[in-house]
């Protein structure tokens, strides 16, 4: 699968508006696209944020969506954003929930990774990092993006409420830093955010 996200920065007395648009209008025509098959909204009321995640059967799908959700991604953010950022993953390791429920929160780091090492990234998340986070009270659910070419790569993890996000930090700091000593990638940020929506619509029959 391939995924775009979108990061939004603005005014946080404006961030409800454009939250309500994304989770009505934007959904429906979300819901519409073909290849379609799930998407998340996350938040930082305090701050300003926002960031969404639309996931897509295959890079086709993704490219054939790109200008319809274009004009919908602009008109939903006109009265919040004052930046965008738009970006297209490779999803190399999605284990997403179905759904989460009220007070659930995501963590997203951002790394550097050399593009030959992309591989060893892969293998220490999934076979490493990732059985580890499963035993965390709390952790729904989490997922491993790639932008091979542009040496970049994030992990989003989603837990069930404010108190296992708080507790899984000490625990994921460790994890995190065996992860990138092993592949040399370079953390370079590290967020949480509220999560408004998250959802996965299964493959068309």
């Amino acid at each position: 699968m391939f995924v775009r996200t979108t990061y939004a920065t603005g005014d946080p007395a404006e961030l409800d508006g454009a939250v309500r648009a994304m989770t009505t209008e934007g959904r429906e025509q979300l819901f519409g696209q073909p290849g379609f098959r799930g998407a998340g909204l996350f938040v930082d009321r305090e701050v300003g944020k926002l960031m969404t995640g639309t996931w897509w059967d295959d890079e086709e799908a993704l490219r054939a969506s790109a200008e319809r959700m274009g004009e919908v991604r602009a008109r939903m953010l006109a009265g919040f954003a004052a930046t965008v950022t738009v970006d297209v993953w490779e999803a190399a390791v999605a284990t997403r929930p179905e759904a989460a429920g009220e007070g659930a929160r995501f963590r997203l780091i951002r790394m550097d990774v050399d593009p030959s090492d992309a591989d060893a990234l892969v293998d220490a998340y999934e076979n490493g990092a990732l059985p580890k986070l499963r035993a965390m009270n709390g952790f729904l659910g989490g997922s491993l993006l790639l932008d091979r070419a542009g040496g970049r790569a994030t992990v989003g993890a989603i837990y069930a409420d404010q108190d296992s996000l708080a507790a899984s930090r000490g625990p994921v700091a460790a994890v995190r830093g065996e992860a990138t000593s092993r592949t040399r990638a370079t953390v370079r940020s590290v967020e949480e955010f509220e999560v408004v929506m998250v959802e996965s619509r299964p493959p068309s029959p």
